[in-house]
């Protein structure tokens, strides 16, 4: 259910945003920018409230029904801008119910004297289940381009928060006696390691790959779905099921994530970390040459190898740091390298992608006249008209649109993600030096 809450939305709110909605491409990009701002502070804020004050499973149970209600809203906005600072007040209550859910999971599994690392994983991979769910319901029932998918997003994040109070007591610990300033509270004691040339060079390699999942989540389903523009696509499975195609890149993290050991024994955490750079080059190359006929399998091929994009990067990352920093700073650190993927990475790849795609990779057509090179014959023509009248466009008698209507090249939008993720791996592989240690080596043979 904690995915399942997020990912009712989140793959395909671009499909309301641009389809429903029709609001400016340019501002679209600050929508995925809320979680990369909330991610900031949020965690951080809820986690000291957890160890000081509130149990972590009521804390958690309010934080989803907040969530809930901002759901319930955001079907009632009209205006881009506002939309925008309701979703960041949403992403404010979900993004710390992440490190939440982790914690009170580990909680409860020590208290019941298993082994979390033995015993988390197989609890952990029904996150996916419950993401790849939310992604079928939402397109199953028609609701992947309408206000029904935060409908769905806010019922099952009630009945979670309702749920949650269920859950066994996670009691503040208060353990740590010894006196800490502001920054140690806040973690930010952990940004001295950018003093350190590889650790620093780490993290800034994490948010600009970071920025790259952005990319994906962002545009992924709505790319496909503008197929339908092209009659000899309308009717494509694809198009109708897009989002369930795009489960595909969920169901293959659950996959990639055994191989993950034997690659790290074979190859070691450097050449893992460069492997994912290139899944992320073959992700986006795959989709700026893929179409839903022909090159279906260059689609479901990038799908298919998200799954090695992510996993690889995120799981042999965070092992970078577990094995590269003290046992004092270590959780620190973690949140630091979780900060700069999915925190200002995600910030940074967000607004960059949405001005990027509106100013250079966006046709803005006025005129039936100007669309002419996608009408060749009559029922081409009626497709097209068809096509407006969906998009709510209607065409004048003198033959221009009531509305401009943004059709995006894709293909060049997906070159240009292929060529950034393609120079962040090179210069990658050139300057990172790092060689596999003892205490990398003991890591690996736990997992």
């Amino acid at each position: 259910m904690q995915f399942f809450v997020w990912a009712a939305w989140l793959i395909t709110i671009a499909n309301y945003w641009f389809g429903t909605k029709q609001w400016d491409g340019a501002d679209f990009g600050v929508i995925f920018s809320t979680m990369g701002i909330s991610s900031l502070f949020m965690p951080t804020i809820t986690g000291i409230i957890a160890d000081k004050w509130i149990n972590a499973e009521k804390l958690y149970a309010i934080l989803h029904i907040l969530y809930a209600a901002t759901m319930f809203y955001l079907p009632q906005v009209d205006n881009p801008h506002t939309f925008f600072w309701v979703i960041l007040v949403a992403m404010c209550f979900y993004m710390p119910t992440i490190a939440l859910s982790n914690s009170i999971s580990y909680t409860t599994l020590k208290n019941g004297n298993f082994d979390v690392v033995k015993n988390f994983p197989p609890i952990r991979v029904w996150g996916t289940v419950g993401f790849i769910a939310a992604m079928w319901i939402t397109n199953l029932t028609g609701s992947k381009a309408s206000a029904n998918q935060f409908y769905i997003a806010g019922v099952s994040a009630l009945f979670l928060g309702i749920y949650s109070f269920t859950l066994p007591a996670c009691k503040p610990q208060n353990l740590i006696s010894e006196k800490k300033t502001f920054a140690q509270k806040l973690g930010l004691e952990s940004f001295k390691l950018f003093a350190d040339y590889k650790m620093a060079l780490f993290f800034i390699f994490s948010m600009f790959l970071g920025a790259a999942l952005q990319l994906t989540n962002a545009y992924g389903d709505v790319f496909l779905d503008e197929f339908k523009l092209f009659p000899v696509f309308a009717e494509s499975f694809v198009i109708k099921y897009s989002t369930i195609i795009l489960s595909i890149s969920q169901i293959s993290e659950t996959l990639f994530i055994l191989a993950i050991p034997f690659f790290l024994k074979r190859f070691g955490i450097k050449w893992v970390i460069a492997i994912a750079m290139f899944a992320w080059v073959l992700r986006f190359g795959l989709f700026a040459f893929g179409d839903p006929s022909a090159n279906l399998w260059m689609i479901i091929t990038s799908c298919i190898v998200y799954g090695m994009a992510f996993d690889f990067f995120n799981i042999s990352g965070s092992l970078f740091v577990e094995t590269s920093t003290t046992p004092k700073i270590r959780s620190s650190a973690q949140g630091l390298f979780m900060m700069m993927t999915n925190g200002f990475g995600a910030v940074f790849g967000s607004l960059i992608s949405g001005w990027m795609i509106s100013k250079y990779f966006t046709t803005y057509y006025t005129n039936i006249g100007s669309l002419s090179k996608y009408v060749n014959s009559e029922a081409d023509n009626a497709h097209l008209l068809n096509f407006l009248k969906n998009k709510g466009i209607t065409v004048l008698q003198n033959g221009d649109l009531s509305r401009a209507l943004d059709v995006k090249d894709w293909h060049n939008i997906w070159l240009a993600f292929t060529i950034y993720v393609l120079v962040i791996a090179i210069v990658f592989v050139v300057i990172f030096k790092h060689k596999h240690t003892r205490a990398e080596v003991e890591a690996i043979n736990h997992l």
